[in-house]
């Protein structure tokens, strides 16, 4: 969130045009439970009505939002070790993705997952969760972007290269080349 918003006032100040590429969100589709929140805090005030076996994807700076849920366990995986303060019953995996559905199913079966957790960071590289909490019947709590400055967005490279090459063309012929 901060470094959106430093971007686009150093930007803005230094003249330098700013690009924002940012992947695709991610949707429902049928078969799936989600509940949107606009925060992790949203989600840890909404996680204990929804069960008591929680995996928690949404990075490690975030897990201090679920740190005064007590009746809770939390499956937590994080690419870097987390910092206090954290849920007093928690379990910490550290991996990086990809991950496949199907690793994904049996990591909620064998940890006996009731909710899923995570933020939605679009892409592919993440989303077998998403696959494995439909076909399991579990809920989703997803915690939405946040706003971001009003800046130009592409969602793939081909369109930031198309915009970079638009603007050196414009460039280029206002001086006179």
């Amino acid at each position: 969130e901060r470094i959106s918003t430093s971007a686009a006032i150093g930007c803005a100040t230094a003249g330098v045009p700013l690009l924002r590429l940012e992947r695709p969100g991610w949707r429902p589709g049928p078969g799936d439970d989600w509940r949107w929140v606009d925060s992790l805090d949203d989600a840890a005030a909404l996680v204990p009505a929804l069960g008591s076996r929680v995996f928690l994807t949404s990075g490690r700076q975030g897990l201090s939002a679920f740190a005064g849920v007590d009746d809770v366990f939390f499956l937590a995986r994080c690419v870097d070790p987390p910092e206090p303060p954290l849920p007093p019953r928690i379990e910490v995996l550290l991996s990086r993705g990809p991950y496949r559905a199907e690793d994904e199913a049996a990591l909620l079966r064998d940890h006996r997952i009731d909710v899923l957790v995570t933020k939605d960071s679009g892409g592919t590289l993440t989303e077998g969760k998403l696959t494995a909490a439909r076909e399991l019947g579990i809920p989703v709590v997803m915690v939405r972007r946040p706003a971001h400055p009003d800046v130009a967005v592409v969602t793939d490279v081909d369109r930031a290269r198309a915009w970079v090459a638009d603007g050196l063309r414009i460039r280029d012929h206002a001086a006179g080349a």
